[in-house]
């Protein structure tokens, strides 16, 4: 076994999952698919538990299957989110969230579904004078009885990117 090292000496070996791409290099209609995942009952319940989401359809299952609309327990609509988004995390050291837009919930997501997620480059200006803004779709779909894919969720998220030669865009920033 080696003795321990300090972390100074690992500095120069890159970090895994972790990209540094900039403005320059967002290519719009870009389109990227992750990988698929199915959400357990007890991951559901711990989400729920956790931002205390105990509403009939995610939380109570005598209520889901005996009165409500589906006849089954559906997943928290921001427990969809935020795995859709968690599957397509790119950890960007050069990008910053700065909202989201157009959120729709589109078909219900039930416990036992398998989701994935397909984000699309859709847009880029530039905004301030270190930082572009750009924009990508999140398309979370979940997979049928016959293993397609059906629309559940959109999002737009947009975030601010650093420019590679902020010089580049210093007539188009937007005015304060």
């Amino acid at each position: 076994m080696p003795e321990s090292t300090p972390p100074s000496t690992h500095a120069d070996i890159p970090a895994y999952n972790v990209e540094d791409w900039l403005y320059e290099d967002f290519e719009i209609g870009l389109k990227h698919r992750s990988i698929r995942r199915t959400i357990a009952e007890g991951e559901a319940m711990l989400f729920n538990s956790l931002v205390l989401d105990m509403h009939p359809y995610v939380g109570d299952q005598h209520f889901a299957t005996t009165q409500g609309a589906f006849n089954r327990r559906l997943v928290a609509g921001a427990q969809v989110f935020s795995y859709g988004l968690g599957l397509m995390a790119n950890n960007n050291v050069n990008t910053f969230s700065y909202g989201y837009d157009k959120l729709r919930f589109i078909k219900p997501v039930f416990i036992g579904d398998t989701i994935y997620t397909v984000r699309t480059h859709l847009a880029k200006r530039p905004k301030y004078a270190e930082m572009g803004l750009i924009t990508v779709s999140y398309e979370i779909f979940k997979l049928d009885e016959n293993g397609e894919g059906e629309l559940a969720l959109y999002a737009e998220h947009l975030q601010t990117v650093r420019y590679r030669n902020p010089e580049a865009f210093a007539d188009q920033v937007e005015k304060k």
